[in-house]
């Protein structure tokens, strides 16, 4: 336990020391969005942001009073610069006043975009009543708002998360000490793994909101491991286990389903590599070293904690909670009159039967109709899945991340509805072997002639700068449309599939010609999302199917497996396309419909619920495999199994649905999606796919659940259960003892064994 936190500590405060090193512009896009901002970054040039304030009118001209205002506003403040004139929109009823913040684009500090917006409300307040209307928007607004949105979210997140999963687990244990420990252990795996993150950012440079998705999952792997661990000790106690027996027997089961569980869980988190795109790199190594670090801590830090604490893992038990419940309690409570060990009513393989009363009554039905129950569980999540065969994604921009009643979102639209493509313009950056020659002005000269003659694809307000020194000229290029689109997507791709390659590849040196901007940076994020998507796809399938095959040594199981995680998938996809993109149901989450998954979220979901649901998953079937090895039909199999690991898997779910409705809460749409998506799936694979898919399909498979090929018989064997001791196992009762003598082992042709138990 010491080393254990000094492990942590040592990790945190070398972490601290050293500071999370982020992505630059070029690395966090990619395709010609990365190439062309590289060009800018090598040559130095930091565009400082640039904003625009739009002054509206009710008659036409009326602004004019109201924008000279603004401009000699923002000029006071000696925060800005190449302030213009102000541009009227085609009606006459409104201007554009734009301008650019001194200082670097990356820049911290707030206080001079603050005193900039402070002098617009200033204009603003001094026309109100004379109908003129001042809406500011541009990128260091934008900015300053998610600095603040961001800081608040995660310390919403963090301030929620844990103290409900504290609860949670306190109604489930019915002990202050028992419900700590997982917190515990999952908030230390965060820590160590934060620090070590940070080392490793020096080599791949990690993006800030990777933080958020770090605690997430360590508290969802860690808090899973410990339940699992303490609820098979705290039943083995039960049962009439001395303190050593029970941890051995936990250490035996559990802690080795949370082995392979947090393999399998690391294993699919690799994929993401393989997607080509630096933020899930990130979010690969984050996931994968905290899930590590609970993983190791679930199997050395909770079984040392668990040995040195004894009984008093029941201490602090609230008067609500009574005197029932406890690990002692139910020990005593276990041993019936001549019948010491043996709670309820106990099967031929000597061990009680498990509980789980409402589990029972749910599987009764399910084992007695399962082809019905299979059809009726796998029709349901295919209808909650149908609606994501329209799912549309795309990089959301900042004002698609605000609420409907944000005033910077509302100023944004506003300023788009009348000066299209104005906030969010394409930029168009040329490298030239000397920008000044003839050929390159006569280029340019050209290009802006070009857009002209495009007529209504392109706004107003083109604007070029020229920086000679570097040989490179940014072209700032107003898109028709709201910014995304058909109209914008079409001016888009006229801007790229021809003017920029004839009109100024030709002036460029090696035809260094290139466009980005917010919504080509969305659309070249997407088109590498969709080509990475499929061998992160196949990996994580692949990966998946091999994992189980090896562990329980059972081609169906391994193919239910993968078919059951594709259901819990696709049934959040499905519910994210409905809510987020159709608006169905929307305002029952609190959020607003933006017609679109924000685009890294498919990718990120699929990788997340592949790896939580076999946690679920491997706990479940092994505790089946666990009953069959001992002798038990497949029926008593499926029936102990999921009864028994029905509360475990219950309290894990109820504490991820919490967890991740935290996140829904949040402010930022993609959080939102990122949290109902989890929710809903956590939610429908515990119970709907754990509870009736999953033992309706090992019921209709029967003894073939078991089968595997001869073939594959070199595989090795996973153990499911204690290995039985020569001098037979102890079992503490009220009143004495039983003795159970070693299994007879039996090899059967179906690859599963038979046990005999003589007494």
């Amino acid at each position: 336990m010491f080393g254990w936190l000094l492990f942590v500590v040592l990790t945190a405060t070398l972490g601290g020391m050293a500071g999370l090193t982020e992505p630059t512009g070029a690395e966090q896009s990619v395709r010609d969005s990365a190439r062309a901002t590289a060009i800018l970054e090598e040559a130095g040039i930091e565009e400082p942001p640039a904003e625009s304030v739009m002054v509206a009118s009710r008659t036409e001209g009326g602004w004019r009073a109201a924008a000279a205002d603004v401009v000699r506003a923002v000029e006071d403040t000696g925060r800005v610069k190449d302030v213009r004139e102000p541009l009227p929109s085609a009606d006459g009823r409104a201007a554009l006043v734009g301008f650019r913040m001194r200082g670097a684009g990356d820049s911290t500090d707030e206080k001079p975009i603050t005193e900039v917006l402070d002098a617009v409300e200033k204009v603003r307040e001094g026309h109100r009543g004379e109908g003129v209307e001042i809406h500011q928007y541009g990128e260091a607004s934008a900015g300053k708002w998610l600095n603040e949105i961001l800081g608040d979210d995660f310390a919403k997140a963090e301030w929620t998360a844990v103290p409900l999963a504290l609860g949670i687990l306190l109604v489930a244990f019915g002990a202050l000490v028992a419900a700590l420990l997982p917190v515990a252990l999952a908030i230390t795996a965060f820590l160590a793994a934060n620090g070590i993150l940070a080392l490793v950012s020096s080599r791949l440079h990690i993006d800030e909101q990777t933080n958020s998705v770090m605690l997430l999952m360590g508290l969802a792997v860690g808090v899973d491991y410990c339940l699992f661990y303490l609820r098979r000790e705290r039943d083995e106690r039960a049962a009439g286990r001395d303190a050593q027996t029970a941890l051995r027997i936990a250490a035996a089961t559990s802690g080795r389903a949370v082995l392979v569980s947090g393999l399998t869980v690391m294993v699919a988190m690799a994929g993401m590599f393989l997607s080509g795109l630096l933020l899930f790199q990130g979010f690969a190594v984050a996931t994968i070293l905290v899930v590590f670090i609970a993983m190791l801590g679930s199997v050395t830090i909770l079984p040392a904690a668990l040995s040195w604490l004894g009984d008093r893992v029941e201490k602090g038990r609230p008067r609500l909670f009574g005197r029932r419940g406890g690990g002692r309690a139910r020990m005593r409570a276990a041993g019936g009159a001549g019948q010491p060990g043996v709670a309820g009513q106990a099967g031929s393989t000597g061990r009680r039967a498990p509980g789980g009363r409402i589990s029972g009554a749910l599987l009764r039905p399910v084992l007695a109709a399962p082809g019905l129950f299979a059809v009726l569980a796998a029709v349901a999540m295919l209808a909650l899945a149908a609606p994501a065969l329209g799912m549309k994604t795309e990089q959301l921009s900042l004002e698609q991340q605000m609420s409907e009643d944000a005033e910077l979102r509302v100023s944004a639209e506003k300023i788009s509805e009348t000066f299209p493509g104005g906030p969010s313009p394409a930029r168009v950056v040329l490298k030239a072997d000397d920008v000044r020659s003839a050929k390159t002005r006569t280029a340019l000269a050209d290009f802006r002639s070009a857009l002209r003659e495009e007529g209504a694809r392109f706004g107003k307000g083109v604007e070029t700068r020229v920086y000679a020194d570097s040989g490179v000229a940014v072209i700032d290029v107003p898109l028709a449309g709201n910014g995304t689109d058909e109209t914008s997507l079409a001016a888009l791709d006229t801007l790229r599939d021809r003017l920029v390659p004839d009109v100024l590849e030709p002036a460029a040196a090696d035809g260094q010609a290139y466009v980005t901007g917010e919504l080509a940076s969305s659309t070249d994020f997407n088109d590498q999302l969709r080509d990475g998507i499929v061998p992160v796809f196949a990996f994580i399938t692949a990966v998946t199917f091999l994992l189980m095959l090896v562990c329980f040594r059972s081609l169906p199981i391994a193919l239910a497996s993968v078919v059951l995680n594709l259901l819990s998938v696709g049934a959040a996809y499905g519910v994210m396309t409905a809510v987020f993109q159709h608006g169905w149901g929307d305002s029952l989450f609190s959020t607003q419909a933006v017609g679109a998954i924000e685009s890294w979220m498919p990718l990120f979901v699929l990788v997340v619920l592949f790896g939580l649901s076999m946690d679920y998953h491997v706990f479940v079937v092994s505790r089946i495999r666990e009953a069959k090895d001992r002798g038990a039909a497949t029926r008593e199999a499926i029936r102990e199994g999921v009864r028994a690991t029905a509360p475990a898997v219950t309290g894990a779910a109820v504490i991820m649905i919490a967890v991740f409705a935290v996140f829904a809460t949040l402010s930022m749409q993609d959080m939102k999606q990122m949290g109902v998506g989890l929710a809903v799936a956590v939610l429908l694979d515990a119970t709907l796919v754990r509870m009736v898919l999953l033992p309706a399909v090992m019921m209709l498979l029967g003894e073939r659940n078991w089968y595997l090929p001869s073939w594959l018989r070199w595989l090795p064997r996973v153990e499911h259960g204690e290995a039985d001791s020569a001098q037979g196992e102890h079992v503490e009762g009220a009143t004495g003892s039983v003795v159970v003598a070693p299994a007879v082992e039996d090899e059967t042709p179906g690859g599963g064994r038979d046990r005999q138990h003589v007494g």
